[in-house]
């Protein structure tokens, strides 16, 4: 079963028990995938479809740190139930261990020697990581180790 299927079999169980809060971003989720798909006509597999979920992450993520300084307790509690929930759909997170030696190994397969070769660094990582590992972190590891 694909992962968007997953997702869509889980939307259908939420109606079922009546669980609103769970509904309702499911239903986000599946509208942010079929917004790219009718935007390029395309049906995405579940390399995009985790993708999706990664961005849909890192949203949070950040609306999470905005409202906490805004104080707005009640709109953290709510971003963190869809971050909670976001976070099942996608792979299991790597280690610091398993990170490090991707990014080791990503290191020596391009060669790079300096800031300037972090493009391809991270062109070899991303597939292997995505929505594994926040790529901001990820980066600022290749920057200390490059730099």
């Amino acid at each position: 079963m694909s992962l968007k299927d997953r997702i869509q079999q889980e939307m259908k169980d939420a109606m079922r028990a009546g669980d609103k809060p769970r509904l309702a971003t499911i239903r986000l989720i599946l509208a942010a995938i079929k917004q790219i798909e009718v935007d390029e006509r395309i049906e995405l597999d579940d390399a995009r479809v985790t993708a999706v979920l990664d961005k849909m992450v890192k949203q949070r993520r950040e609306s999470i740190s905005q409202f906490e300084k805004a104080g707005r307790d009640d709109l953290v509690v709510q971003e963190a139930g869809e971050l909670a929930l976001i976070q099942e759909y996608l792979p299991e997170p790597l280690g610091e261990e398993a990170l490090a030696s991707l990014i080791e190994a990503a290191l020596q397969q391009s060669g790079a020697a300096s800031i300037k070769d972090m493009g391809k660094v991270m062109g070899l990582l991303k597939p292997k990581i995505q929505g594994r590992a926040d790529m901001g972190a990820v980066s600022a590891m290749i920057k200390d180790r490059l730099g």
